[in-house]
């Protein structure tokens, strides 16, 4: 039993519109053409039901403060360091331009745990999107908080390596250099205020990053565009990821992707071989 218990079940219910606006401005930040049919390709569902926290309610860390009211749709925990540790979604029908959109998130579990760096904090959302009425993904988010960094804790990740990612041991590859224009831009489509991705000395003195940080949801739609390059588009029933390593601005990130008995396998990875982002797919 948790004291955070009387969270599990709690529910949310946002709308939102995939408008060609949007559709423009998330293809122009990948570099996409936007369709010609209108069927948008998977992942702008990250895009869309973001959050709408007043900037008044925003914490030290851009994130919506969290309270014991009935309006706090997460729960208190007293652990100050947020991150989007996992994925692990289903698509059931392609998201069109001009979809009236509704998305219904639940609480699905709470879990304290111990670990190496201190206390964590483990919170499953099981998310419901649906398109003019009709159920079209399905998504479990796990979300970690963690205690505060000590002032004086080593930089992470660690510089590179002499190491090498093994491009040979890979069906496809990608190699991409996210800098802060691509991460501001994300951060603008997800309405995303936490400030590890924009504001440098905050992310090194509070948070004890190296840099500005690569969101997970960021290098994840990048995945799933190289899944639709070899595959083609919408081709994915499933596609999961787990945050392993951060991934810091400015510096390349290889993209790879194979395949594997259950579907496909795929991850991101620092220059010198250091996994990032670990991913699998079902077709």
């Amino acid at each position: 039993m948790s004291e955070w218990d009387s969270w599990i079940g709690r529910e949310q219910v946002q709308g939102d519109t995939l408008d060609s606006a949007l559709a423009r401005r998330w293809c122009a930040t990948f570099d996409l053409p936007v369709p010609d049919d209108g069927v948008m390709p998977q992942g702008i569902h990250l895009c869309l039901c973001t959050p709408e926290a007043r900037t008044e309610q925003l914490g030290e860390d851009g994130h919506p403060q969290r309270d014991e009211s009935e309006n706090s749709f997460f729960p208190p925990i007293p652990l100050p360091r947020r991150m989007w540790a996992a994925s692990d979604i289903s698509f059931v029908a392609p998201l069109r331009i001009g979809a009236v959109i509704e998305r219904t998130s639940r609480i699905a579990s709470i879990a304290e745990k111990e670990g190496k760096t201190g206390k964590l904090g483990f919170v499953e959302v099981e998310h419901v999107t649906r398109a003019d009425g009709e159920e079209a993904v399905r998504e479990t988010q796990t979300l970690v908080y963690r205690d505060a960094a000590p002032h004086d804790a080593p930089l992470s990740p660690p510089e590179p390596g002499d190491g090498q990612f093994a491009i040979s041991e890979w069906d496809a590859h990608r190699m991409v250099t996210p800098d802060p224009r691509l991460l501001f831009r994300f951060s603008a489509l997800t309405f995303n205020t936490h400030r590890i991705h924009y504001d440098a000395p905050y992310a090194r003195d509070v948070e004890r990053y190296r840099g500005l940080v690569v969101h997970g949801p960021l290098m994840a739609s990048m995945l799933l565009q190289m899944a639709a390059k070899q595959l083609g588009g919408n081709a994915l029933k499933s596609f999961a990821f787990r945050a392993v390593s951060p991934a810091i601005a400015d510096e390349v990130l290889h993209l790879a992707l194979r395949k594997s008995d259950d579907g496909l396998e795929l991850g991101a990875f620092a220059s010198d071989g250091r996994q990032c982002v670990k991913a699998s797919a079902g077709i």
